[in-house]
């Protein structure tokens, strides 16, 4: 009697210890979300920056329907996230968190590094959401037809001008649909008021170069990973600048701080950049309200694609996470609900990637500082034509080659020539091949 006594409680306990392993297993793995139950769950989410504050405020809102949900945000620097990240996955997930943001920039190099790191979104019904989103965004967090990451914010680009000296020059903006048209524009407003077309550091950065790439279809590397700076695009849009540049209508300045500068002072009539630069606007040059506008990215042919994409971001959970499901919830309902984007955009100053939220009366309204213009409309409206850009993890290696074409063409070397020879560079680095033409 007592034997079989012992042999009840052994089933007992082994039926009590199975039941917790399925509780657990099921809320990491496809249960129930806590706050539909009363496990208490705490998610960790690295970020930086103003997304840190977006996280914060859109975590007290998922809590009305999910209480028992926390969300602790540690507040890293944007390397030190990558830094970290990178040392986990190699680690096989170690001491990674929940949630983590990852730029538009490196999330492919990411997925073909570590092709089990990240959750499959498509696995847990992400594909139901992935028409709210452009295309361009829905590639850039996709490997072999499956999703991996939430779009978040973009950069969507544009010229933001300065419309007092425009009207000073005598200068229409709505004459201006071309590079070309820019480039006369440009002379015009050098001649009548001593004022650059726009500002560039020249040896550092090629952000205006990225951006007349990607409305050009192209990129450093194409869909195959295979060098694309030798396309004839790339030299056109090279070129372009070049011309820019002989007739000294680039300003040359230093890093980020020559940008602000020259944004503050007036010695530039236009900055070509993504949507985020509005931030930055309205924060430094205060005293400048009511003399801004904004006009799409010039076309290198008339009709041709006015539209690109300049920075952005995504949310990704590593598969790693103990709160599969709960990491999940969260990141969808921050990613397709108009309310919280909505507050990322006026309270962080992060434009949505969400297609819905564009119909919303904040990008129909105009803004004050712009003269009224509605200048989000803008961005917005040229979100489903801005081509895929393909950056693959040597994406900073690229980078690097490309700004040392741009600083030899300035020097006075031909255009084809230094895209061939950074070109050539750049695949002895990465082992890529370059395409011929």
């Amino acid at each position: 009697m007592k034997g079989l006594t012992k042999v009840f409680v052994l089933l007992i306990a082994a039926i009590v210890i199975m039941a917790a392993c399925s509780s657990k297993e099921e809320s990491a793995t496809g249960g129930k979300v806590a706050g539909e139950t009363e496990e208490k769950v705490q998610l960790t989410a690295w970020a930086w920056n103003v997304n840190v504050g977006a996280l914060n405020e859109a975590a007290e809102m998922f809590k009305a329907e999910y209480p028992n949900v926390e969300l602790k945000v540690e507040d890293w620097g944007r390397l030190d996230v990558y830094d970290k990240l990178s040392t986990g996955l190699a680690a096989g997930g170690i001491g990674l968190p929940d949630i983590v943001l990852v730029e538009d920039d490196r999330v492919q190099g990411y997925l073909e590094a570590f092709p089990n790191g990240f959750l499959n979104l498509s696995e847990k019904g992400f594909d139901e959401n992935a028409s709210l989103f452009p295309n361009f965004k829905q590639e850039m967090v996709s490997k072999d037809g499956e999703f991996y990451g939430f779009p978040f914010d973009a950069g969507p680009g544009g010229m933001f001008y300065r419309t007092d000296i425009f009207e000073a020059a005598g200068v229409d903006v709505d004459d201006i649909e071309t590079w070309e048209d820019f480039l006369v524009a440009g002379k015009q407003i050098k001649e009548t008021t001593g004022v650059y077309a726009m500002p560039l550091d020249m040896y550092k950065d090629d952000p205006t170069f990225r951006m007349m790439l990607n409305q050009l279809g192209i990129y450093y590397f194409d869909e195959e990973g295979n060098i694309d700076l030798t396309h004839p695009k790339a030299i056109q849009a090279m070129e372009m600048l070049k011309a820019f540049d002989e007739a000294n209508l680039i300003k040359d300045i230093d890093g980020w701080n020559g940008v602000v500068s020259s944004t503050i002072d007036g010695s530039v009539a236009a900055i070509p950049f993504g949507a985020w630069y509005y931030g930055t606007i309205i924060d430094q040059a205060r005293e400048t309200e009511g003399n801004w506008g904004v006009f799409l990215l010039p076309a290198f042919e008339e009709g041709g694609n006015r539209a690109a994409n300049l920075g952005g971001s995504n949310w990704m959970i590593p598969a790693a996470s103990d709160h599969i499901e709960e990491a999940y919830a969260f990141l969808e309902f921050f990613s397709t609900s108009n309310e919280v984007q909505l507050m990322a955009m006026e309270d962080h100053g992060l434009f949505p990637s969400l297609s819905s939220v564009y119909d919303e009366d904040l990008f129909t309204e105009g803004d004050a500082f712009f003269g009224g213009q509605a200048i989000w409309q803008v961005f917005a409206n040229q979100m489903d034509d801005v081509p895929t850009a393909y950056y693959t993890n040597d994406y900073a290696i690229g980078v690097d080659e490309s700004i040392k074409a741009q600083a030899d063409v300035f020097n006075g070397k031909d255009v084809k020539q230094a895209l061939e020879e950074s070109a050539s560079r750049l695949s002895g680095r990465t082992n890529r091949d370059v395409n011929n033409y």
